[in-house]
C-alpha cells in the first residue's frame, strides 16, 4: 500500500492510498466544518446543508444524481460531526472521475431550492423528534449538553427545533459559501486510483474556485461539567452514561487511551462487558467509548438497565474503575487488547471504505498519515507504565458526570454528585 500527499495552489489537500489488488474507488470530500463551528443562533446548520446538498444543482436534479451512482452500481453519501462534514462515494475504479464530477458539483454549484429547502426542514425536524424518542442515543446528547454545558462541543449535530425551525435559506447559503472553501477541504480516496491523475482532476474542477478562510479553532478547552443529571421519562429501561473529560486528538497518550477503551468495555472480553453482562446478566449494552477533539475530549461508560437495577450498575461502573486506579491492569489484559486493535485495524484495512475515512480523518485532524503497520508498531510499543500514566490522567480525575435517562425524579441519584 502507497501513500501520496498533495496540496494544490487553492489550498486543498488530496491524500491517497494506491490498492492495487481491488477494481474499486472510495474517495471523500472532507472539509474542516462541523457542529462545534456553527454561531449559537444557526445551531444544526452544517447537518441541514449536508442534506440540502443531495437536492439538485444548477445541472443536476436530485433524482440525475441518485441515477448516476445507481447506474453504476456505486453509493454516494455524507455525514456531519462535530468538527468535520463529509461527503463521499464508493464506485469502480472506471467510474471515479463521474463520482469526482458529481461530488464537486454538489459541493460548489447545488442551487439550494426554497421548496426543497423547506421540505427537508421538516425532515430534519422528524429527525430531531426521533432522536429524542430513542433514549438510548438520546443519553449521549444529554450528557455532552451537560459536559461542556455553554461550550459548542456540547450542542448536538441535529442542532434545536428553534435553531433548525429558524435558520433563512440566506442563512444557509451563507455558511456554506464562507466555509466549504478549498483551504478548509480535504480530498481523501483509497482503491485502485492513480494519485497523479485524482490531483489533475480536482485541481481542475476546483480550478475558479475562491480559497475562502481556514477554520480556526481558538482559546481555552471548554470546562468540565460535574454531578448527576436525571431526565425523567416513561421508559422500560435506565439509560446510563458515567464519564469524565478525556483527551484532545493530538495527545501523545491517545494510543494508550485506545487499549484503555477497549479493556474496560470494548469488547466481550472487557471487564465491565464481563462483570455487567455475561457475571451478574444486569444489562444487554454496556460498553465504554471515546471522542477526541481539537481542544479537549471524553470517556465515558454506557449502560442499559431495569430502573430497578441502577444503583447497582452504576456501583460496578464506579468500583471497576476505582480498581483500574488502585491496582491497574494485567499484562494478560494489555495483550489481548493490543490483539482486539490489530485484528480489527487489519480487517477493516482490507476495505478501501475504511482506508478512506482513515486518511481523511488523519490528514484533516493531525496531518499524520499512519499506515497500519505503523499503527500497530505504536500499539505494540506501548508497556505498562505507559497504560499507568493514561489510567492516572484519565480515571484518576474523580470528577466524573453521571447522565440518567429513565422514570425517575430528580435527586433520585444525589449521591453519586458527591
Amino acid at each position: 500500500m502507497t501513500f501520496a500527499r498533495t496540496t494544490l495552489d487553492s489550498g486543498a489537500t488530496v491524500v491517497t492510498e494506491h490498492m492495487s489488488e481491488v477494481r474499486s474507488v472510495t474517495v471523500g470530500f472532507w472539509f474542516d466544518i462541523g457542529a462545534r463551528d456553527e454561531p449559537a443562533a444557526l445551531a444544526g446548520t452544517s447537518h441541514f446543508l449536508e442534506h440540502l446538498l443531495f437536492k439538485g444543482t444548477k445541472e443536476r436534479s436530485a433524482k440525475d444524481i441518485a441515477d448516476a451512482f445507481d447506474a453504476v452500481g456505486g453509493d454516494v453519501n455524507a455525514f456531519t460531526g462535530k468538527e468535520y462534514t463529509c461527503y463521499y462515494a464508493r464506485v469502480l475504479d472506471d467510474d471515479l472521475p463521474m463520482a469526482l464530477d458529481v461530488l464537486t458539483d454538489m459541493i460548489t454549484n447545488s442551487v439550494l431550492d426554497a421548496t426543497e429547502l423547506e421540505s427537508e426542514r421538516k425532515v430534519i425536524l422528524e429527525e430531531i423528534a426521533m432522536h429524542e424518542d430513542a433514549p438510548d442515543e438520546l443519553v449521549h446528547d444529554l450528557f455532552y449538553r451537560a459536559m461542556w454545558d455553554g461550550h459548542p462541543l456540547g450542542r448536538p449535530v441535529l442542532g434545536y427545533n428553534e435553531t433548525v425551525g429558524g435558520v433563512t435559506r440566506d442563512q444557509v447559503a451563507d455558511y456554506w459559501h464562507e466555509r466549504y472553501t478549498p483551504k478548509n477541504l480535504v480530498v481523501a480516496a483509497a482503491g485502485n486510483l492513480d494519485h497523479d491523475e485524482l490531483v489533475a482532476r480536482v485541481e481542475a474542477l476546483l480550478a475558479d474556485k475562491s480559497q475562502g478562510r481556514k477554520t480556526l479553532r481558538g482559546g481555552s478547552a471548554p470546562e468540565l461539567g460535574r454531578g448527576v443529571q436525571v431526565h425523567k421519562r416513561p421508559t422500560e429501561q435506565a439509560h446510563i452514561i458515567l464519564g469524565t473529560e478525556g483527551l484532545p486528538r493530538n495527545h501523545d497518550s491517545r494510543h494508550e487511551l485506545a487499549l484503555l477503551d477497549t479493556i474496560i468495555g470494548g469488547g466481550m472480553s472487557s471487564r465491565l462487558f464481563q462483570e455487567v453482562r455475561e457475571k451478574r446478566g444486569l444489562a444487554y449494552a454496556v460498553y465504554s467509548y471515546r471522542a477526541m477533539f481539537a481542544d479537549s475530549g471524553s470517556f465515558a461508560v454506557y449502560a442499559g438497565t431495569t430502573p430497578s437495577n441502577t444503583e447497582t450498575v452504576i456501583d460496578i461502573i464506579r468500583n471497576e474503575i476505582a480498581s483500574l486506579v488502585s491496582d491497574g491492569i494485567t499484562e494478560d489484559e494489555l495483550r489481548r487488547a493490543k490483539g482486539h486493535l490489530k485484528g480489527s485495524l487489519v480487517l477493516s484495512a482490507e476495505d478501501p471504505s475504511s482506508r478512506m475515512n482513515r486518511l481523511g480523518k488523519q490528514q484533516l485532524t493531525t496531518g499524520e498519515i499512519i499506515s497500519v503497520d505503523e499503527l500497530i508498531a505504536r500499539f505494540e510499543r506501548i508497556e505498562m507504565n505507559d497504560m499507568r500514566a493514561v489510567i492516572d490522567k484519565v480515571l484518576g480525575r474523580k470528577d466524573y458526570l453521571v447522565t440518567i435517562v429513565g422514570p425517575f425524579e430528580e435527586g433520585a441519584f444525589d449521591r453519586y454528585a458527591a
